[in-house]
């Protein structure tokens, strides 16, 4: 499980150090693609086989499915750590997510999440705000 929020600064080749905490779990190759809200999307090889394996097991017939895959599909580039432990992140994932230089990386449970620091700082302060109407709504399952 991916946990954490870490503050990191691209270079001017588009590469960012993932943080020692979370490269464990990720492992040397894993997979980058767009992710739902402007971030990018980081998973290791066996959560991405697993997500891709629901994602191609829906019926092609529902059109959001198809948009889904679409997106997601086209986007996913299998990248590998540098020696200094850098990923590159290309450039159309970085023009999705609106990264330039300060990022925010964040482990969020199967995955790890790269967003824009400012982006990343509004949106936690809109959804943060609403944190405990958000939690009544959902209907979460019980603990065992």
């Amino acid at each position: 499980m991916f946990i954490g929020e870490f503050q990191h600064m691209l270079d001017s080749k588009g590469r960012v150090i993932i943080p020692s905490r979370l490269r464990d779990g990720l492992g040397e190759r894993f997979v980058l693609t767009r992710g739902i809200e402007p971030c990018v999307a980081v998973y290791p090889l066996d959560e991405w086989n697993r997500t891709e394996e629901k994602l191609i097991n829906n019926p092609m017939t529902k059109k959001d499915l198809r948009a889904l895959n679409r997106i997601m599909f086209s986007g996913a580039m299998e990248v590998e750590l540098d020696k200094q432990s850098r990923a590159l992140i290309p450039q159309y994932l970085r023009e999705h997510a609106q990264i330039d230089k300060n990022v925010m990386i964040l482990g969020v449970g199967d995955r790890v999440e790269i967003w824009n620091e400012d982006t990343w700082r509004k949106y936690y302060e809109e959804v943060s705000d609403n944190l405990s109407e958000m939690l009544e709504n959902l209907e979460l399952p019980h603990g065992r």
